[in-house]
């Protein structure tokens, strides 16, 4: 004969539903672990998205670049070849076009010790120059012959400047090199070919220089990060670090680049959909966002730069829209330990309830 056990409605709904909810948290807890999200806050202090897909003004179709100039006025660039302007909350400023679009569009910026917008003008193989309201200077322009030779590019990825003011500009697609220029765009000399060992570059995406006048390179398709000594000349390799995966400190197509207040290396991941951090030497120190649409989340994140206040911003490609962040404070050990807290508080609350 079959038993029937009467609940009062209350007892009934707390229990299905702590087993529900338990389930769930075993199951989060499975998933992160399966795909390296770590327990951070999805949408902590001061962080939010501006932008959605569209043409118009402050809309974006797959943004891809960014630069933040001295003054917090951020600079994007998208798929269509629109370079607008907004301030730290998302409002609108102005906007302009590259000059030309046809064979392809922008996939850097940055800002020059001056002040000007620097444009890498990908697929015109040269290095663009504009004033903050959108005026070309086309004196500064370097580069604009395709071929392999000194001073010509291939796809122009990224340029910067070291303390010296020469320029150090970036290409792909076969190129794979970064050719240095001096302040006054003559081309000095270059380093770098294409290939997987120390030194050589599959896609040297972006770039960033720090105070010791380092250049640190996001190696993309080799799935690293490589520093170079730009007080020689040319520039010598002084170490790599990263690996090809998607567990936390693993890395999938690094994108962007960029140094935080304590020289921490920031970097978007293309394929992980993910912002991570790490210590100069590569130790890994944390992750911020998950592949989706929700604050907090990315799809195809391309580049990142830093704000006055600390903040990261961050083209979210594929979510058409910028997002601003601070990165959580929180360790790998405490990243280790809350793993590890909760897996064993899952479990421990999942045989309680089987055992009802």
């Amino acid at each position: 004969m079959e038993k029937t056990i009467h609940l009062s409605p209350y007892r009934a709904m707390t229990i299905g539903s702590t087993k529900f909810v338990l389930w769930l948290l075993l199951l989060a807890t499975l998933c992160c672990a399966s795909v390296g999200c770590l327990p951070y806050d999805a949408n902590p202090q001061g962080a939010f998205a501006w932008g959605e897909k569209g043409l118009d003004d402050g809309r974006f179709y797959e943004p891809r670049a960014i630069a933040i100039d001295g003054d917090d006025l951020v600079y994007v660039v998208d798929k269509v070849g629109r370079i607008q302007v907004f301030d730290l909350r998302g409002k609108f400023i102005r906007g302009w076009r590259t000059p030309e679009i046809a064979a392809g569009k922008p996939v850097g910026l940055g800002i020059s010790h001056d002040g000007l917008l620097m444009v890498a003008d990908t697929h015109y193989f040269r290095v663009l120059f504009y004033t903050p309201d959108g005026k070309l200077i086309e004196d500064r322009t370097i580069g604009g012959v395709n071929g392999r030779g000194n001073g010509e590019f291939g796809f122009v990825t990224d340029v910067v400047q070291d303390s010296k003011g020469n320029y150090y500009v970036g290409e792909y697609c076969g190129f794979d090199r970064v050719q240095k220029f001096d302040s006054k765009g003559q081309y000095v000399n270059q380093f770098g070919s294409s290939g997987d060992e120390p030194g050589q570059f599959l896609r040297p995406q972006s770039f960033a220089v720090d105070q010791e006048d380092r250049l640190w390179i996001a190696d993309s398709s080799n799935h690293r990060v490589q520093v170079f000594d730009l007080k020689t000349d040319p520039a010598t390799f002084q170490f790599q670090w990263g690996e090809f995966g998607s567990e936390p400190g693993q890395l999938n197509r690094p994108f962007g680049i960029e140094l935080d207040a304590d020289n921490n290396v920031i970097l978007t991941e293309y394929g992980n959909h993910r912002v991570s951090k790490f210590r100069p030497d590569g130790t890994f120190m944390g992750i911020f966002g998950s592949h989706g649409s929700a604050p907090g989340q990315f799809s195809e994140p391309w580049a990142i730069s830093r704000d006055s206040e600390g903040a990261f911003v961050v083209t979210d490609r594929r979510n058409h829209r910028v997002q601003r962040f601070f990165f959580p404070k929180t360790t790998s050990e405490d990243q280790a330990r809350l793993r590890k807290s909760t897996s064993e508080r899952t479990v421990a609350a999942l045989k309680e309830t089987h055992d009802e």
